[in-house]
């Protein structure tokens, strides 16, 4: 029953996101004594979002990415993941997860409807599934997008062993939406000599007059190959 569960809500994360506002919400309504944490605090304490002074509507938008971040580390991290095309090759790890990221941007108008804009972006990359490389990066990202022409930008993810995964991200924004491709060029320790692609559509949640936004990606998918050194376990030693 607990499998099941468990596996349940590792290919559900919506029902496990929602899942959570509502034991949250239900915890709120529980009085210890006479006191109470509410129906709103207690979500809001168990996605780690009271913070800064925000409206309300901004700071539910900014609590769900987190919120869904904790279930899905939990979930991942459980239970085993199906069979799939990476976990055949020991060298190659999914990528499955969500990027949440805030930073600023400056616009500038090209004449008519065109725009163009740079923004910096810092945030975390939290992944799922057995095959995955790490539980999560630390992720940064400098953007440049233009209306007409489409956007380019640079990416680097950093694991807690101070590893990083650089990338590059090319993508086009319509009416319809957006879709977003990158492709793996490297790294540095463990990720050294590191090749992959992944691709994700962005939604921002919070766009300020002031150039803060706020954002997280929608259906992230891919894969990266890791090449072994010497000493690690599927390294190939030297040919006579």
């Amino acid at each position: 029953m607990i499998d099941w569960l468990v596996a349940s809500l590792r290919h559900h994360v919506g029902v496990a996101f929602f899942l959570t506002l509502a034991i949250g919400y239900l915890v709120g309504k529980l009085p210890i004594g006479s006191f109470s944490l509410g129906t709103v605090t207690n979500p809001l304490l168990a996605s780690g979002e009271v913070d800064r002074p925000r409206s309300t509507k901004i700071r539910w938008a900014s609590s769900a990415p987190l919120a869904g971040l904790m279930i899905l580390g939990a979930v991942g991290a459980a239970s085993p993941a199906p069979a799939d095309s990476a976990a055949g090759d020991p060298e190659w790890h999914e990528l499955n997860g969500i990027w949440t990221a805030t930073g600023s941007r400056q616009v500038i108008g090209l004449g008519g409807d065109r725009r163009a804009s740079v923004a910096d972006y810092s945030g975390s990359l939290m992944l799922y599934g057995s095959s995955r490389p790490e539980l999560g990066f630390r992720a940064e990202a400098i953007v440049l997008n233009d209306s007409s022409t489409g956007l380019i930008g640079r990416a680097v993810w950093t694991d807690e062993t101070d590893n990083h995964v650089y990338s590059e991200l090319r993508g086009e924004t319509t009416q319809a939406g957006n879709r977003i491709f990158g492709t793996i060029v490297g790294g540095s320790g463990r990720y050294k000599g590191a090749t992959g692609t992944y691709e994700f559509s962005w939604r921002f949640l919070l766009e300020a007059e002031d150039g803060t936004v706020q954002g997280q990606s929608m259906g992230l998918n891919g894969k990266i190959r890791l090449v072994p050194t010497p000493g690690e376990p599927g390294a190939r030693g030297s040919q006579p």
